[in-house]
C-alpha cells in the first residue's frame, strides 16, 4: 500500500502565509512527479505546482511569485510554502505522485485526501 497524507491547512487571513506538506508512505520503490492541487467549491480541481524528480517546477499563473514548491526525496515529502494570500486560494489542497512500488514496474499517480486551506478576507 502507499499513502500519501497531507498537513498543514487552516486558516488564515488575506496576505498572510501557510506552508503544507505532503508525506508518501508505504512500500515505495521510487518517485517521480509530485504536485500539488486545488479544488474550490462549484469549481473544478486545478494544477497549482508541480515539481520534478530533477527539480524542474512549474505554477499557475496565479500563484507564481507566491507560492514555493519543494521536495525531500530523502524524507519521501513534498512542500508548498504560500505567501501573500489571498481570498481566491481558499480551497481544498490535494498534493499527488508518481509512484512506483516496490513490486511494480510502472509508476502510478497517487493522491492525498486533501487539506482545507480558508483564507479570510
Amino acid at each position: 500500500q502507499v499513502q500519501l497524507v497531507e498537513s498543514g491547512g487552516g486558516l488564515v487571513q488575506a496576505g498572510g502565509s501557510l506552508r503544507l506538506s505532503c508525506a508518501a508512505s508505504g512500500s515505495i520503490g521510487s518517485i517521480s512527479a509530485m504536485g500539488w492541487h486545488r479544488q474550490a467549491p462549484g469549481d473544478q480541481r486545478e494544477l497549482v505546482a508541480r515539481i520534478t524528480r530533477d527539480g524542474t517546477t512549474n505554477y499557475a499563473d496565479s500563484v507564481k511569485g507566491r507560492f514555493t514548491i519543494s521536495r525531500d526525496d530523502s524524507k519521501k515529502r513534498v512542500y508548498l510554502q504560500m505567501n501573500s494570500l489571498k481570498y481566491e486560494d481558499t480551497a481544498v489542497y490535494y498534493c499527488n505522485a508518481m509512484i512506483r512500488r516496490l513490486t511494480k514496474a510502472l509508476y502510478e499517480d497517487y493522491w492525498g485526501q486533501g487539506t482545507q486551506v480558508t483564507v479570510s478576507p
